[in-house]
């Protein structure tokens, strides 16, 4: 896969990550977007991540941009720390794709790119680098014990007092950070499964054996729960204690009333149980963060939030937690999901407290290794064929006809509200699927199911 620049930033092969290649696309970041005091630049824990990172660092001193090396840190600390200065920022991560890929997520001073933005990056790349008469200053800082106490101030000391919660370490940049905040929120934390390699982790696509090692994990340790991140920390993984893993739009969904928030923007894909909670408005948009933003952004002065099926949740205002002032940051993050949904379940648990909301189940995986193209073309044809949608709808046990969205990809609602949505990966050759249903069997099988149509219809 050639590198490609889109809706995370740049991702490709780390061969493909050349030295010139990102200096490159930080030269025409730093042409094309504000950076105000600086350039603030973060790392995930890949081996190839400090390799990358001394380039983008090399390629901004050249321009003359002052450097701040935060070294490795989860992405919302990183943008947390290079707002709070004023600065821009770049993190050098794949996030949850495979080892042998890595990336570059780009910020402004106001947060994460823009499509705007993200277009007038790719305009200026043909531009030759500016070269500044001497380097830039390069200083080192560790923003990691503010992002931790921006929750502790927020939530207080007794928070999570009487929960033993278990952390799944892998190789997420955050794990350390993760672990200090809920033992600072007063929890008994049980770690589990430190690795020193990396471990791609997609929180919307966890493997059977995974599962089956979660749930097993909580029931040995006798956790209330157990949670973790992607690799840069702005994924939320939780499994509640019955040792099921609840779903990224449903943290969101919980942690947006804990917030009072009035209006929720989220994309098309996430679980429609939000539209049952009494918030004054859900805004629907496209897949990925910076459709969430322009959508939030579009919201105008209100209480508004934006979060992903993934469970990437943003603040865009300033809130108020029980024990403190907890200020909007336009960033997808981790922790906030993880926390208020813990907080809101208290001794009864998360599984009771999920079980009280609305009754629509989620799950999505995708077909890995299936060219963009080859993804694209699958589903023009089932969008622009009847004969080929209603070959494909019989293979799901369902109507030939259905309810069709194309917000993003090929959303289909089928009879008694079950929904089947395919859309081409933006940043992988993947082909993912999502489903709806009125039970997490029916959501976990139809699942199955149309995975099995997907490759059927590949072939």
């Amino acid at each position: 896969m050639a590198p490609k620049f889109g809706t995370s930033g740049l991702r490709g092969l780390v061969s493909d990550l050349t030295p010139d290649l990102v200096a490159r696309h930080v030269a025409a970041f730093l042409r094309a977007c504000p950076v105000g005091t600086g350039l603030h630049v973060g790392r995930d824990l890949r081996a190839s991540s400090p390799r990358i990172a001394d380039d983008v660092i090399a390629a901004a001193r050249a321009a003359g941009v002052p450097v701040t090396d935060c070294g490795a840190l989860p992405t919302p600390a990183l943008a947390l720390s290079a707002m709070g200065a004023g600065a821009g920022a770049v993190m050098v991560t794949g996030s949850h794709i495979p080892a042998d890929r890595n990336g570059l997520k780009f910020y402004t001073p106001a947060g994460e790119i823009t499509k705007a933005e993200e277009g007038a990056i790719l305009a200026a790349l043909d531009q030759p680098a500016a070269q500044a008469a001497a380097p830039g200053p390069l200083t080192r800082a560790a923003p990691g014990p503010d992002y931790v106490a921006r929750y502790t101030r927020a939530f207080g000391p007794a928070a999570l007092s009487g929960q033993r919660i278990g952390v799944w370490s892998q190789s997420a940049v955050g794990r350390d950070l993760l672990i200090e905040t809920l033992t600072g929120l007063g929890a008994e934390v049980v770690e589990i499964g430190r690795r020193a390699d990396f471990l791609p982790v997609d929180t919307e696509a966890v493997d059977a054996p995974t599962r089956a090692m979660l749930t097993d994990a909580v029931a040995t340790h006798g956790l209330q729960a157990l949670v973790s991140t992607d690799g840069d920390g702005d994924r939320p993984l939780v499994v509640d204690d019955a040792g099921c893993i609840v779903p990224g739009d449903v943290l969101g969904q919980i942690t947006a009333r804990a917030l009072g928030a009035q209006i929720v923007v989220t994309p098309v894909s996430s679980n429609t149980g939000v539209d049952a909670l009494g918030f004054d408005q859900v805004i629907r948009t496209r897949i990925g963060s910076p459709f969430v933003i322009a959508g939030m952004a579009d919201a105008g002065p209100a209480r508004v939030v934006g979060y992903e099926a993934n469970g990437g949740f943003l603040l865009g205002f300033d809130a108020q937690g029980p024990a403190g002032p907890l200020p909007r940051l336009m960033t997808r993050d981790s922790s906030l999901p993880i926390i208020a949904p813990l907080m809101e379940a208290g001794p009864e648990g998360l599984a009771a407290l999920v079980a009280r909301g609305p009754q629509r189940f989620t799950a999505a995986d995708r077909l890995e290794n299936v060219a963009a193209a080859q993804s694209a073309a699958l589903v023009a044809q089932l969008r622009d064929d009847p004969d080929a949608r209603a070959a494909f709808l019989r293979r799901l046990g369902a109507a030939p006809q259905a309810q069709i969205d194309l917000t993003d990809g090929l959303r289909l609602t089928l009879g008694a509200g079950r929904v089947v949505h395919l859309r081409p990966s933006g940043n992988a050759p993947e082909l993912r699927l999502y489903t709806e249903a009125e039970t997490p069997e029916a959501a976990s099988d139809l699942l199955a199911t149309g995975l099995d149509a997907l490759r059927t219809q590949l072939q």
